[in-house]
């Protein structure tokens, strides 16, 4: 039942996340719950990635006091000088499992894509690095939002992705149901943004999905700080010298 305040003002309805005349505010619902689990879900943390189950972010990962989106990145700086070439993006993804075809094709496009905006000037480089202290230049349009412009995380933003999307099971996604949501999150005009999005999901869903094929919301939280990435070598590492 609605309740009138003073003014004429329903304040049931200025807390609704849902609007009847536009259905798809039903169809993709938000969580309205975080507060009980997240201290301010609604602030961008600068240093962690924190969800309803891990309020504090990833267990032992270690931030380096970097940003969580130039901790995504920071994996593929392999000597560590914060900046990556692709032959590090390279080396990475081989560290992670992938085919040296699918190695060569995704580190070309990532550092395609990335380079430039990150570079400390106007003039392009041939060899592609992407700056990591920089790397929040490279953000593109049409994603989830939950990192912001400046690369940090945004708990709502991230817990929002699977109120709307996971359909099947509330802490994964099949590989629809990604689709639908890089559909979803579309902005008008932004051909790059589409394809980039796509690219990064569709990556993400061959290296962590499980046996069943879902990708869980674990994965997907860890791999916004890099911690995935570390822990997909690591069982990679091991997998391998087993093998011997």
């Amino acid at each position: 039942m609605a309740t009138i305040v003073a003014g004429g003002v329903d304040r049931n309805a200025a807390l609704s996340p849902d609007a009847a005349l536009a259905p798809v505010t039903e169809d993709r619902p938000v969580r309205t719950d975080l507060e009980t689990s997240i201290p301010k879900p609604y602030m961008a943390r600068g240093l962690v990635a924190p969800d309803m189950d891990h309020p504090n972010g990833t267990p032992g990962h270690n931030h380096n006091n970097m940003s969580v989106l130039q901790q995504h990145c920071a994996f593929f700086d392999q000597d560590d000088n914060g900046i990556i070439y692709p032959w590090e993006t390279y080396a990475g993804l081989r560290q992670m499992g992938f085919n040296i075809i699918a190695s060569l094709v995704i580190a070309i496009l990532i550092n395609l894509g990335l380079s430039y905006p990150t570079l400390p000037g106007w003039i392009p480089n041939p060899f592609l690095p992407i700056y990591l202290h920089n790397i929040h230049k490279a953000k593109h349009g049409s994603d989830t939002k939950t990192y912001d412009n400046e690369g940090r995380y945004l708990p709502v933003n991230f817990e929002n992705v699977f109120s709307k999307h996971a359909r099947t099971y509330p802490d994964k996604l099949t590989l629809r149901e990604l689709w639908n949501m890089t559909e979803a999150n579309r902005d008008a005009f932004d051909l790059f943004g589409w394809l980039a999005s796509k690219v990064e999901w569709g990556t993400l869903y061959v290296l962590a999905r499980d046996q069943d094929g879902f990708l869980s919301k674990e994965a997907i939280r860890r791999s916004y700080d890099g911690s995935l990435f570390e822990y997909c070598a690591k069982m990679q590492r091991g997998a391998e010298d087993k093998m011997k």
